[in-house]
């Protein structure tokens, strides 16, 4: 008989991809999708249980099915529907002690999965310039998502002591971007001025939703001949970009702000809806933050088929064009250099990018 996957969060977007996903692989034979909402889009032939994983009724949906592998994906940093903070915070915390207290219970559950996120490093201005997985942060996240997900990661190395026959793995994923991103960041990315902090260029890492599930796929079979799938593991694409080469690659004009302002500005912002530009979203936006991914690629085996830059233009293509569309911007440029007035020769040179820099060279 195959295995039994239950997968939480199923009425997001990246958790409805993952289950019509992984029900077409042939060691699977059946797919539990379980979220407190009904989702809008199909999840194929998995069945759906509406259950909140905060209430025991999740114990019943474990032992009912005989469930041997938990791909836990509802840990997020943006509310589903009308939710607010105080929804998300007890779903990615309370839901999941809940959650890993049923696991502890279950007989028949042999693999766990866990979505976690690199914010769990912080953003501090005396940070290493790459995080490995062991390095640790110079200063834990005060509040917000990235204090959820070191919750979180908290409570499942207290698991994984408690159930060592379980294999465990922790997906630490860098901002996960693409044509259907669901997330504060790509919100902020989609506004049509992006807000600053006077001063500052952050280096930043994305993940393409495509390299999500490939990834989570690897995670929750048997591993490889000659790799391990237990264990934690930072996952980004190759590659770094600075946020003012985001902003030229999106057509958005920047409006740079004193970082003390930053935070007035940014509760005008999530009062109004626009975007939730809470404070670890300004810590990232000030001093950025690169993780290495080698142990993804020797360890997991994994190797992701998009690096940063092209995850970035991914959702670039997704959104309208900007204020400043880095090919009218590029012609601009490109005549006013040629007149003679300028120092130029008549001849149009050859500018890259809009004006953008050269690509950042691979971290890994």
């Amino acid at each position: 008989m195959g295995k039994v996957v239950l997968v939480t969060g199923a009425a997001r977007q990246l958790g409805g991809r993952f289950v019509r996903r992984i029900q077409r692989d042939p060691d699977v034979d059946r797919v539990i999708a379980v979220d407190a909402v009904a989702p809008a889009h199909q999840l194929g032939d998995a069945d759906f249980v509406r259950v909140d994983i905060r209430r025991p009724a999740i114990a019943r949906v474990l032992a009912a099915h005989a469930v041997d592998t938990v791909v836990h994906l509802d840990v997020s940093g943006k509310a589903l529907g009308a939710g607010g903070r105080t929804t998300v915070k007890e779903t990615n915390v309370i839901g999941t002690m809940q959650l890993l207290g049923v696991c502890q219970k279950s007989p028949t559950v042999r693999r766990l999965v866990v979505k976690s996120s690199t914010s769990v490093y912080g953003s501090a201005p005396r940070d290493p310039a790459v995080f490995t997985e062991t390095t640790p942060p110079k200063s834990l996240p005060s509040g917000g998502f990235a204090k959820d997900a070191v919750e979180v990661e908290g409570y499942v190395r207290g698991f994984a002591r408690r159930r060592p026959d379980v294999a465990v793995c922790v997906l630490r994923f860098a901002n996960i971007l693409g044509p259907d991103a669901d997330s504060p960041l790509a919100d902020y990315l989609a506004l049509p001025v992006l807000l600053t902090v006077f001063g500052y260029d952050p280096r930043l890492q994305f993940v393409h939703e495509d390299d999500v599930i490939d990834v989570l796929r690897i995670a929750s079979h048997e591993p490889r001949r000659g790799t391990l799938n237990s264990g934690t593991f930072n996952i980004a694409g190759d590659g770094v970009l600075l946020l003012s080469q985001c902003a030229r690659r999106l057509g958005r004009p920047t409006m740079p702000v004193l970082l003390p302002a930053v935070t007035w500005v940014g509760q005008a912002l999530r009062t109004v809806g626009m975007t939730d530009f809470s404070p670890e979203q300004i810590r990232l936006l000030t001093h950025g933050r690169v993780v290495s991914t080698v142990q993804m690629r020797e360890t997991l085996g994994f190797h992701p088929g998009f690096t940063t830059s092209e995850t970035f233009a991914a959702f670039a293509g997704s959104l309208g064009p900007g204020l400043l569309p880095p090919g009218t911007v590029g012609r601009a440029v490109d005549r006013l250099a040629a007149m003679p007035f300028a120092g130029g020769t008549g001849e149009v040179p050859v500018i890259t990018g809009a004006g953008d820099t050269q690509p950042t060279p691979g971290v890994r």
